[in-house]
């Protein structure tokens, strides 16, 4: 067996134990991705080969890179290489690229979107945040929170919940999000 035919065949063991690490089933990963079900199927137990077009929807889904779908050998830098993504005038920092479990970001909320109106969402997981510079705005159900830099807050993102700033200047925070969550207490004022 050639490198190739190595790599491509440990790929259907990878993308299973990273679907079940991740607590998700074939039937959300067919609709996160576009993909059907059975060839997600056919793909974890090897019975299909992976394609580029198959693969880049996976990646994307479960927030990894496509080095670790495809095993690539490490390359020896320990450094993160941060690629920020815009996301409703937000810009989110991936601060770790572990799959499954926690994930970390910085996030940076411009001034510019003081006064928004804000429209709660859930999802699934956990998040915690602390607020490293400007004040937060967070709406959590029906209350409306202000955390100032070296506040924290944790929730259930099956919460509604909505950030944003509460003044004209920019706020920056970290957050963890995952399945659970390091537990914290909420030291919030309520606005």
């Amino acid at each position: 067996m050639d490198d190739l035919d190595q790599v491509l065949g440990g790929v259907g063991q990878r993308l299973r134990a990273l679907r079940r690490r991740r607590e998700v089933t074939l039937a959300k990963l067919a609709e996160a991705t576009g993909i059907s079900e059975s060839t997600l199927s056919r793909l974890e137990s090897g019975e299909r080969q992976p394609t580029l077009k198959l693969l880049l929807p996976l990646a994307r889904a479960h927030g990894v890179p496509l080095d670790e779908l495809v095993g690539a050998p490490p390359t020896g830098d320990p450094r993160v290489h941060i690629r920020p993504v815009r996301r409703h005038g937000m810009t989110f920092m991936p601060l770790s690229r572990r799959p499954g479990g926690a994930h970390a970001f910085k996030l940076i909320i411009p001034g510019s979107l003081h006064g928004a109106e804000p429209d709660p969402q859930t999802h699934e997981g956990y998040e915690w945040l602390y607020v490293l510079e400007g004040r937060l705005r967070l709406v959590l159900g029906d209350q409306d929170l202000v955390l100032t830099p070296g506040e924290a807050a944790e929730f259930d993102t099956h919460v509604p919940h909505w950030l944003g700033t509460a003044a004209d200047a920019a706020v920056e925070l970290l957050i963890l999000f995952g399945p659970q969550g390091e537990r914290t207490h909420l030291r919030a004022r309520t606005r």
